[in-house]
């Protein structure tokens, strides 16, 4: 998979190059390319935004400059998206959607905003990472980025993927590792049973569980056998 990121700091997407990512990278299971928006610009001070039309205080990114790296990285298969505050809020189906394609451009905003005629010409979908706003769009594509390479195959193995929290529809099962006893807390005796059905059943009601307690909107419309059923009405009585 490929990522082309339009940015006016390029420099923000230094910490992309280490752990999982950087690897993956490296071993070409996903590229990742950063292009400064700046050197687009026509002005011989590299300025690359404006006054607003209409008053209001910052400055709004020129469209031409957008246009231009934009034309500068589009194919074909490329999917572009507008990491921008108003998008509709990333989730896993999301995630696990853009990890399908081939070919990805990550558009950042910054100041005030990108005039919105560009907007209107690329016609990118529009994401956010959540109800709150940022100084621009370079970490939201850097979760973007990260989220998405997870499930570029080669990445990480397919267990990790499939097991870990939203994967599944509810949240992950606890952890554990040496030492066997910390602050004189145990490792729980199912997991050192070697039973792996009775391993895995504990787990998965340790997810509804967990799920229950900390995102129990998780569970209203999950797939559940009629035994989890059950049990996720056990756990609400016994809570209420």
């Amino acid at each position: 998979m490929k990522f082309d990121v339009l940015t006016l700091f390029p420099e923000m997407f230094t910490p992309l190059k280490e752990s999982i990512i950087g690897r993956a990278e490296k071993n070409n299971y996903i590229e990742i390319n950063i292009t400064n928006i700046r050197d687009f610009s026509k002005d011989k001070h590299n300025k690359v935004d404006d006054t607003p039309y209409g008053g209001g205080a910052g400055m709004v990114i020129r469209p031409d400059v957008v246009y231009d790296a934009y034309k500068s990285v589009k194919t074909k298969s490329a999917k572009t998206i507008y990491l921008t505050p108003q998008g509709k809020k990333l989730d896993q189906k999301i995630v696990e959607d853009l990890s399908r394609y081939e070919h990805i451009i990550l558009l950042c905003g910054h100041y005030e905003g990108i005039d919105q005629r560009v907007i209107d010409e690329i016609a990118p979908e529009e994401l956010s990472i959540g109800d709150y706003v940022l100084t621009g769009g370079e970490l939201p594509a850097m979760v973007l980025i990260d989220s998405v390479s997870r499930y570029v195959d080669g990445v990480l193995n397919k267990e990790s993927t499939l097991e870990e929290s939203f994967s599944s529809g509810i949240l992950e099962y606890p952890q554990y590792t040496r030492p066997e006893v910390f602050n004189k807390r145990e490792v729980p005796d199912i997991l050192k049973s070697g039973h792996h059905e009775k391993i895995e059943n504990w787990r998965r009601k340790k997810a509804i569980e967990i799920t229950y307690k900390k995102r129990p909107d998780l569970l209203e419309n999950g797939n559940f056998t009629e035994d989890e059923i059950e049990y996720i009405k056990n756990l609400k009585e016994k809570n209420n």
